[in-house]
């Protein structure tokens, strides 16, 4: 797989049109699979889908479906129905073996986030491959679409930037949604392979080209700088570096360490870089003190952990990722030996997964926010992202007593929920909670959630807190003293957002 010549882009167009004429994209899929077959496939589950096209015969979506998703050999003659076969042949998109076709690379049809149909190119068998059970131990693999790849994409900041760079691109894709609003796009791979499939996944989804450079980290574009930086590098913590597309080549998790520190001095001023990691919980350290020491200067930063897993389940999910399960039972018990052995020498007791978004910024303070956030969260996270920072800045620069003069306004998709005893006069305490975005849940004191309630940007935080003081007879300065804190707390979460004075 990884000495094998990839196709050519020349007539990726040509290619493309045949696909969308075909119905070959997100949507065709779903129709034509239906959703068990369709979700199968994001398991890497391949039988489903292969029953459902039974039915369709030769159906030129049905045939592209077999040819380029599922491996399957077919017809020539099925094969020229659904595209030009002949450019197919030349380009190295199909092989011919006597009557027959077979894909050289796995095709994925890939929705855009305002409905762009695209296409992700990567390794055979490995379209939706990942932690969900790849198996190949070919060094050079390149993988297509998994979880964290979209996960990236989802929580990336889409503004327009005049720059931007995926690091570690893979297949490409982030490099092809930064196409959508960076004027330039760099891409960068240790794996040479890897830059050439993302050419053509930019070539076939009709994106423009991006500057592709060999290299790790940093090192291919020296001194440049970007406002826009992603990565969803190799992070796994193992020992040793098998296979490229996972394993960094560090110890620990130095690759993530070095990844974000460096990453500061390639931001212009506002710039975003926004990747996913892995992090070591070490005995005698908090993880929290860990990622923190990562920060560069003139950063500010917002990391949220959103998995934990111990050793054991950490070795297990990636010994499975590599096949090494399907090996001899001594072979896998050796290398699972090898797991544990290299955490206990770092005296490791779990890893964590999860975001690091850095801000470059002149502030004397930067903010650095860490938390852990495993719950579930809506999908995609871009313009919660900005405005987290947004929010950091407005604290920042506002304190107890420009509070208490701000006006705020309860964002939207928040609910209150009281929890106490069946029948009892008053709730034991008040949950706020966000229905988007993050979903947040936090507890108020029932002065807390009647502030957040009241507050429709009509009224400064001072004049509410005085009406509420009259309400429960409570001595307002003390009201005044002790509430700040509390609308600090609801606006850095997100519940309340600034607004400006009626009449300005």
């Amino acid at each position: 797989m990884s000495t094998t010549s990839l196709p050519q882009p020349d007539r990726a167009a040509e290619l493309r049109a045949a696909f969308l004429a075909a119905g070959f994209t997100a949507d065709g899929l779903l129709d034509l699979l239906g959703a068990p077959a369709y979700a199968a496939l994001a398991r890497s589950e391949t039988v489903p889908a292969l029953r459902a096209t039974r039915s369709h015969g030769d159906d030129p979506l049905a045939t592209l479906v077999r040819l380029f998703l599922l491996q399957c050999p077919v017809p020539e003659a099925h094969a020229a129905r659904a595209l030009p076969v002949e450019a197919a042949l030349a380009d190295g998109w199909l092989r011919r073996e006597g009557d027959e076709v077979h894909a050289t690379v796995d095709v994925r049809p890939y929705g855009g986030p305002d409905g762009e149909d695209w296409f992700i190119v990567s390794d055979l068998g490995c379209a939706v491959g990942g932690a969900g059970g790849i198996g190949s131990r070919e060094e050079g693999v390149v993988l297509g679409v998994g979880g964290a790849s979209t996960t990236l994409a989802g929580i990336t900041v889409r503004v327009p930037v005049g720059s931007a760079l995926d690091l570690g691109t893979g297949s490409g894709i982030q490099a092809l949604h930064a196409a959508q609003h960076a004027t330039r796009v760099t891409a960068t791979d240790v794996n040479p392979r890897a830059l050439e499939f993302t050419r053509l996944t930019l070539a076939l989804s009709g994106a423009p080209e991006a500057e592709l450079l060999t290299g790790s980290l940093f090192e291919p574009v020296g001194d440049a700088a970007y406002d826009l930086i992603v990565s969803n590098p190799p992070f796994v913590i193992s020992p040793g570096a098998r296979l490229t597309y996972r394993d960094g080549g560090m110890g620990g998790d130095d690759l993530c360490r070095t990844l974000v520190q460096q990453a500061g001095a390639h931001l212009n001023p506002g710039g975003f870089a926004q990747f996913l990691g892995n992090w070591q919980h070490v005995e005698g350290e908090d993880w929290r003190d860990r990622v923190r020491s990562w920060v560069p200067r003139g950063c500010d930063a917002w990391i949220v952990q959103r998995d934990v897993q111990d050793v054991t389940q950490y070795a297990e999910l990636w010994l499975r990722d590599a096949g090494d399960h399907r090996a001899d039972p001594a072979e896998y018990a050796a290398r699972y030996e090898d797991w544990l052995d290299e955490f206990e020498s770092r005296k490791t007791k779990a890893v964590g997964f999860g975001w690091i978004t850095l801000r470059r910024t002149d502030a004397a303070e930067p903010s650095i926010v860490v938390e852990e956030w495993p719950h579930t969260v809506e999908q995609p996270l871009g313009e919660t992202v900005l405005a987290h920072f947004a929010r950091q800045d407005y604290l920042r620069e506002h304190d107890d007593a420009a509070l208490l003069a701000g006006y705020f306004r309860l964002t939207g998709e928040v609910v209150q929920e009281q929890v106490g005893a069946p029948g009892a006069e008053d709730p034991e305490h008040v949950v706020l909670r966000q229905n988007r975005g993050m979903r947040r849940a936090t507890k108020v004191d029932t002065v807390g959630a009647g502030f957040a309630g009241v507050c429709d940007g009509s009224l400064s935080a001072g004049r509410i807190l005085d009406a509420i003081a009259q309400l429960v007879e409570e001595d307002p300065v003390l009201l005044r003293d002790r509430t700040p804190e509390a609308i600090r707390m609801l606006v850095e979460q997100g519940f309340l957002e600034p607004v400006q004075e009626p009449g300005r």
